[in-house]
């Protein structure tokens, strides 16, 4: 029985959002996206309707999960329809201004953390705060993430979205940072201002050719502008970011990237060409070929 004083069982009602979305999700998939709506709508979790089956929600509440299941069927992503992410354990605010924040960039963020003491270890100057450049920030997952786990650092982040910076901002707001926020088109940037002693990024590194790989929530609602380069010049801000990092980056400083699973072989040659040293071509959770670390 879905209904009790006028109220309707949550329990029941999930076995209708199940059976909505059966055809376009899989089981696992559709009971995520349930209890993430029910933490962020009731602030509770998995186990708390476990423990209380009788959990009630009322019309109004019931209205809210009928406008998410109707952006479900329409594949929106679930973050884009909540508006709010969680990234390396901190709240962001996303919208199809940026990219939704991924799993395997929280390993580059905590590739970055872990080797922050080596890096330390090598500067001349131990009393100097350490300085980091993310370049292509988006929602800020990245600098955010760095500045909240690295409190004596420096932080700066370059976009070239406007709307996108304006999300970071707001994250940083969220997440009681300080992070210079630098509107800027990297590929027109001959130089950037100052040094730095870690450059990230994750730039846009989907090619056209891989589309079909790429599931239809993704296409059809995230940022082209910040997925997708011309099959022709795939390594394009690879190149050029390299270029600037080795302008840019202090005595010891190291250069990360995020890159394209199946182009490690040819981002780890392209970074040998340009000089770059102690190459480490890192592995996913899922075993691909994900990020890349290097020294000048």
């Amino acid at each position: 029985m879905l209904f009790k004083n006028s109220l309707m069982l949550l329990k029941s009602y999930k076995s209708t959002f199940l059976q909505e979305l059966s055809t376009l999700y899989d089981e696992k998939e559709i009971e995520s996206f349930f209890y993430i709506v029910l933490e962020s709508f009731h602030n509770k979790k998995r186990i708390d309707l476990a423990l209380n089956p009788e959990m009630e929600m009322d019309a109004v509440q019931l209205l809210r999960w009928e406008s998410v299941l109707s952006d479900l069927k329409k594949e929106k992503p679930i973050q884009y329809i909540l508006g709010e992410t969680e990234f390396y354990g901190l709240p962001f605010l996303v919208n199809e201004n940026a990219l939704i924040p991924r799993p395997e960039t929280e390993e580059l963020v905590e590739w970055i953390i872990s080797n922050n003491e080596g890096l330390r270890q090598a500067q001349s100057d131990k009393s100097a705060k350490l300085k980091i450049l993310d370049i292509g920030t988006g929602s800020g997952c990245i600098s955010i993430s760095l500045a909240k786990n690295l409190p004596d650092a420096q932080v700066a982040a370059i976009d070239v979205s406007e709307k996108a910076l304006a999300t970071a901002y707001k994250n940083a707001e969220i997440n009681k940072v300080e992070v210079n926020f630098i509107l800027e088109n990297i590929l027109e940037t001959e130089v950037l201002d100052e040094k730095y002693d870690i450059i990230v990024s994750n730039p846009p590194y989907v090619r056209n050719l891989e589309k079909q790989e790429i599931k239809s929530n993704v296409l059809q609602y995230e940022p082209h502008l910040a997925l997708f380069v011309e099959d022709n010049d795939a390594l394009l801000f690879y190149r050029k970011i390299a270029t600037l990092a080795k302008k840019n980056l202090s005595e010891n400083g190291k250069l990360y990237f995020e890159i394209n699973q199946y182009l490690g072989k040819e981002t780890v040659e392209l970074l040998e060409e340009m000089g770059f040293k102690n190459i480490v071509l890192k592995k996913d959770i899922y075993g691909n070929d994900r990020m890349i670390s290097c020294w000048i």
